[in-house]
């Protein structure tokens, strides 16, 4: 299999989208866990924040172990904990503490299959089909999302939230094997830093390359709306169907979530097309400025009808993730390649770091509107979603500085 082509993304994208599954996994069964554990919405927050906080510590580690071992080595080696960990938060979590330590050690073990093979792409595909490809991958993790989804859904019509994670946790096991059998013929890139320059030197190297900072900013914005929707989807769509009388609420808003994710998925591939033929900023700009506007709106709309909501809902994740693997693959044209791993690093720390927050802040924000675990009040969650549009509206400001300076 040859690196960089057709077949080689494809399985590589195949990998990526089976060690996603367990992104979700706990969004999936947020709405039954909140029951059982007696959750309030900021409680429940916290504890998908915890697994941002764990995950952004992970991507930052890692952005230091491609660099100085190689993406490929970092993929397959930190691959071993991204798949056995979830079973940890499987056999163990029984309330909130338990749940939320357990929840970040399975973050802690997750950025080996990011940003390596973001680098892992970076370095075998020609620049031209770069954004494409890169479209792929981040289309990988929205199929892995919206599988998780389906198999938790599916799982929960014959045993517990409980029994709907073990379903969702074997797979990262069967990502990590896939990529032990993709790569096996893709050469260990160490790109040589210059002589004499230490591995912590990149740090300040980044913070002094002003593309790669906007870009950095850009991602920060896009990640506080983007990881918010997805915490807090699932429950959004519950409280919805609780409005419009079903009977089995929980499981059916996760197979509407799991279709917003297949909308997700095209999203990713439309943003990468749109960023090879028409430019990476220009890309960025459309897509975020459309996702604003559902953060504003979507929250007020909970007493629609039911198909015309999960219409937006599909849209907003279209949206939310069309420019995605864009800012990936700005930062990457951005930043040398000997420190692209440390770039990504400090991407990971400021942007994921608002994605732990987030999550938390629209719980809060529920809370406080009246909004409590089950109500669907439009004006409480009207108020939780503008959260994620407010801590968004500076992404297209730091993506139109990027664009005055440069030709991207």
């Amino acid at each position: 299999m040859n690196p960089g082509s057709a077949s080689w993304l494809a399985a590589l994208c195949t990998s990526r989208v089976l060690a996603a599954t367990w992104f979700v996994a706990y969004s999936a069964v947020l709405p039954l866990t909140q029951q059982a554990w007696g959750l309030s919405g900021r409680e429940a927050g916290m504890i998908q924040a915890a697994f941002h906080l764990g995950y952004l510590s992970s991507l930052f580690i890692v952005g230091f172990i491609a660099d100085h071992f190689g993406a490929k080595r970092a993929y397959l080696t930190t691959g071993i904990a991204a798949c056995l960990s979830p079973w940890a938060f499987v056999l163990f979590a029984d309330g909130f503490w338990s749940a939320f330590w357990l929840h970040a050690f399975t973050g802690l073990c997750q950025g080996g299959t990011y940003t390596p093979a973001l680098a892992l792409i970076n370095e075998h595909v020609e620049r031209v089909r770069r954004g494409r490809a890169m479209g792929y991958l981040i289309a990988g993790s929205s199929a892995g999302y919206a599988i998780s989804l389906g198999v938790a859904g599916l799982a929960l019509r014959f045993t517990d939230w409980r029994g709907a994670l073990t379903a969702v946790a074997a797979l990262p096991v069967i990502s990590w094997l896939l990529g032990i059998y993709v790569l096996r013929g893709t050469p260990n890139t160490v790109h040589p830093r210059p002589a004499g320059e230490p591995l912590l030197a990149s740090l300040p190297a980044v913070w002094r390359n002003r593309r790669g900072m906007l870009s950095i900013w850009g991602y920060t914005f896009h990640n506080w709306e983007l990881l918010g929707m997805w915490a807090w989807l699932p429950a959004f769509l519950t409280a919805c169907l609780v409005l419009h009388g079903n009977e089995n609420p929980a499981a059916l808003a996760l197979a509407f979530a799991a279709l917003t994710y297949v909308a997700n998925i095209g999203g990713s591939i439309a943003g990468g097309t749109m960023a090879d033929r028409w430019g990476r900023t220009q890309t960025i700009l459309t897509w975020s400025c459309v996702s604003l506007v559902l953060s504003f709106s979507i929250g007020w709309l909970v007493a629609l009808p039911l198909a015309l909501l999960v219409a937006l809902a599909c849209l907003y994740n279209f949206a939310g993730i069309a420019d995605s693997s864009t800012h990936s693959l700005v930062l990457a044209e951005s930043v040398p390649a000997h420190y692209l791993g440390v770039a990504y690093a400090v991407r990971s720390v400021i942007g994921f770091g608002s994605g732990v927050v987030s999550p938390v802040v629209f719980g809060w924000a529920l809370d406080l509107a009246g909004g409590g675990r089950t109500s669907a009040d439009a004006f409480a969650w009207g108020i939780a979603w503008s959260t994620l549009g407010l801590g968004a509206l500076l992404g297209p400001v730091a993506t139109w500085r990027l664009r005055k300076s440069s030709t991207m």
